[in-house]
């Protein structure tokens, strides 16, 4: 093989590289925080907190968050960077499909998916509640500033971009590069995105796991990613800008 050519080894390297620095490290954490759950008072009785404050000075607490959203994204500058090095290849953000001629039907192919997992993903949150497999999730702080939702809007799109560009189009290109069948990156790239889940219980884990599918079947069938960032940052948002605002007013929140 030519040696200038990239090699399955690399890919390899790239993968771990990639997830160590983050979705990987964080599905490390995850395992752990379920394993002190079930150890402690148990799933049911845990609470799973986004994007909580990072200080109670507010100053420093918004410096955090900001700073915070912006070092999440380096991985996702390394991982295009990457697929950059590959020769004969279309530039990254065409090649992931976030660029191109079709951003107008990206939006409502997003706005169609977000639809399709957000009211049985509410379905399955209450039933994980119900059968105590799921945490209580918090999604957004309980301290609220003037920019406490313009925050949590820029970190949903942050959880859009790491996860979608990452798990979907990063680490399904490169399973594919390697030699994995279609079905097995599908699956693999599912199972990472419930890994880093998992500290939301087992159930919330596994609509994660579900969303994955769908949306590594959808990236497999269109080489679009960004339909799949614009429908997770929708149904974060909603979920995120929903608890902020309601919280106060409706008693199962």
């Amino acid at each position: 093989m030519d040696g200038t050519r990239p090699t399955t080894p690399r890919f390899r390297a790239e993968l771990w590289i990639v997830l160590g620095l983050s979705l990987g490290q964080s599905a490390v954490y995850a395992l752990l925080s379920l394993i002190v759950q079930i150890s402690g008072k148990g799933v049911r009785n845990s609470t799973a907190t986004l994007n909580a404050s990072r200080s109670d000075r507010e100053w420093l607490d918004f410096t955090l968050q900001v700073l915070g959203i912006g070092f999440a994204l380096v991985p996702v500058v390394l991982a295009l960077y990457l697929l950059s090095l590959d020769p004969d290849k279309p530039s990254p953000l065409r090649r992931l499909g976030i660029t191109g001629t079709s951003r107008g039907r990206d939006v409502l192919w997003g706005m169609g998916l977000a639809a399709v997992i957000g009211l049985p993903g509410l379905g399955l949150y209450a039933a994980g509640r119900e059968l105590g497999i799921t945490a209580e999730v918090i999604p957004a702080p309980v301290d609220q500033y003037w920019w406490t939702i313009p925050v949590v809007i820029l970190a949903a799109l942050q959880n859009a971009i790491l996860e979608e560009v990452v798990v979907v189009g990063f680490v399904m290109t490169r399973l594919r590069q390697i030699g994995w069948n279609i079905w097995a990156t599908i699956v693999t790239s599912a199972l990472i995105r419930g890994s880093y889940h998992l500290y939301q219980g087992f159930g919330q884990a596994l609509g994660n796991v579900v969303m994955g599918l769908v949306f590594g079947y959808w990236f497999t069938k269109t080489k679009r990613v960004l339909p799949l960032i614009v429908a997770h940052t929708i149904l974060d948002v909603i979920v995120f800008v929903g608890y902020a605002v309601l919280k106060e007013h409706v008693d199962w929140l």
